[in-house]
């Protein structure tokens, strides 16, 4: 039967309407002869509605491509109609139990990304078969036909079979597991026992394990984030694993939810982890990711996450790009593509701001205690372990405060606080010609270039957050470009702040054995700020 707490999702087909599906499937299956035509029936009966459904999906996708929230709910709307109808038809022709036992219960969730009820065209369909105790032999014939029919229909399915007991014990063990229990969600049967599973999960382990779990997620974040190159810019993103790509918005979800057992994003700005401008972007961000990743799949007929350049070029025509003087469709997606997965890093700086305030989370204590620290200067100050303005209310009335306080982190080598980020973001409009032809303005600027020694992460601190842009009117329109050719690996404004980096490490000499010329030329009589500023 449909879970009363689980409306069904808007956008399936009207055919699968359980009230009128159903009762013609039942009538249907009445003149089957045996199980096997009862299968074949069921199955041959919601391949083709599955088609219809499909079909009418992609075509209201094709009509809004840039935006995929409705696309990406539909589906997993479709794939609960599928999983209820096997579920009815396990349990009421294949399976009939007249009277069940405690023992022969059986709820079947939805986990994972169906669980959160987002599923792109070629994502697998992860269950869970949940039992009160020990699976029953009718529960276990009931998983077992459910299972034929879904992969006779050509499902992925990722499946698991647990008693509540079971689910508790290996989540307490398993972060992956634990974090698919973090996102069930009851599609058919039993919905008391899925019930009981989500109230013993927060009451028996999630609540008294909130850091163990943020601490993992972040460790298991930046480790996908190595594995994908480590740069937010590289030039064939992952769109799912990446830098700036919907796993880290999901973590954002995955740590709110475990907290505060929130089912939507729109909560977090009403438990003031972020501004309504703040989750905006997270929506607009979230859209165009799942967009590009359902474009996709719909190319490749595939699961298929990572945006290569042969893919860049259909995915930018499917979504309404076109060429304009000097710049080419696929340049300009690509682009926007960035510009999103810069937004979601500074979303994560704002959420993991949020959960340090409140201290359900702290940076790792060694840091603090061993980092030698010096004396700030005035204006400034030092909140958990993170550079800031000793007065946010009052620091920007002068606006060159926003060069300075990269200048104090040069300096004393702390990282800035995300606050000290956003307030910068919001106020961006204050770097005006005024600002920009202001001598010390120019003093601060040349000395981030060549005083401190470490060019690079005062720039890409300054980039990510518009800053250098704004300072640097010529720079803005580089941020997050690509140029579409085999020459170059990373945006054009990264390729320039690389650039940049290489030339501080030739004149510190760490590059006297590959560059021995350079080198030694940067090593003599040379005018530092020319080359840095033609760099």
């Amino acid at each position: 039967m449909l879970p009363q707490s689980a409306p069904a999702l808007p956008g399936a087909h009207s055919i699968f309407d359980p009230a009128t599906f159903l009762p013609q499937l039942d009538a249907r299956l009445k003149a089957a002869p045996d199980a096997r035509s009862v299968r074949a029936e069921t199955v041959a009966t919601l391949q083709a509605a599955r088609s219809a459904a499909m079909d009418d999906i992609i075509a209201g996708f094709n009509s809004h491509p840039r935006a995929a929230r409705e696309t990406v709910r539909a589906i997993a709307s479709l794939t609960d109609a599928l999983v209820i109808t096997v579920h009815h038809v396990a349990t009421t022709h294949l399976h009939p139990c007249r009277s069940a036992t405690d023992a022969e219960q059986l709820a079947v969730l939805a986990v994972g990304g169906y669980g959160r009820a987002e599923m792109a065209p070629q994502s697998d369909v992860d269950l869970l078969f949940l039992t009160p105790y020990k699976t029953s032999a009718w529960a276990e014939s009931v998983v077992e036909s459910m299972l034929y029919m879904l992969w006779d229909l050509k499902l992925k399915v990722g499946h698991a079979t647990r008693s509540v007991d079971d689910c508790l014990r290996l989540a307490a063990q398993d972060m992956t597991i634990r974090t698919s229990m973090v996102e069930h969600r009851p599609v058919a049967g039993q919905v008391t026992l899925a019930e009981t599973l989500r109230d013993r999960l927060w009451g028996e382990l999630f609540d008294r394990t909130v850091p163990e779990f943020i601490e993992a997620k972040l460790a298991e974040r930046d480790a996908r984030h190595t594995r994908q190159g480590g740069q937010r810019y590289v030039l064939e993103p992952n769109v799912k694993e990446g830098k700036g790509g919907l796993r880290d918005l999901q973590t954002l979800y995955w740590i709110a939810k475990y907290i505060h057992r929130v089912e939507r994003a729109a909560q977090l700005v009403d438990l003031g982890f972020f501004s309504r401008e703040e989750h905006l972007a997270f929506w607009q961000a979230e859209d165009f990711l799942w967009a590009v990743r359902c474009h996709l799949h719909l190319i490749a007929g595939r699961p298929v996450d990572v945006l290569s350049f042969d893919m860049q070029v259909e995915v930018a025509r499917r979504m309404g790009y076109y060429d304009r003087p000097g710049r080419r469709a696929v340049e300009l997606f690509m682009q926007d593509y960035f510009r999103h997965a810069t937004r979601v890093g500074d979303l994560t700086r704002v959420f993991l701001t949020a959960l340090e305030s409140r201290h359900v989370f702290q940076q790792p204590l060694l840091d603090r205690i061993f980092r030698r620290r010096k004396k700030m200067r005035p204006g400034f100050a030092e909140n958990a372990g993170r550079l800031t303005f000793a007065d946010p209310d009052t620091a920007l009335k002068d606006p060159l405060n926003i060069l300075r306080i990269y200048e104090e982190a040069l300096r004393t080598g702390i990282l800035i606080h995300p606050e000290a980020m956003r307030l910068i973001a919001s106020n961006l409009d204050l770097i005006d010609d005024d600002m920009r032809e202001n001598p010390e303005a120019v003093r601060i600027f040349l000395d981030l270039l060549l005083k401190h020694g470490n060019p690079e992460r005062a720039l890409r601190r300054m980039n990510e957050l518009g800053v250098l842009g704004a300072f640097i009117p010529e720079f803005e329109p580089i941020v997050a470009m690509m140029q579409f050719n085999v020459y170059h690996h990373y945006t054009v404004d990264e390729h320039t702040i690389q650039c940049i980096v290489a030339l501080s490490e030739i004149e510190q000499g760490r590059e006297v054995e590959d560059l021995p010329i350079a080198s030694r030329i940067m090593a003599g009589d040379i005018n530092r700020r020319v080359l840095y500023l033609a760099v």
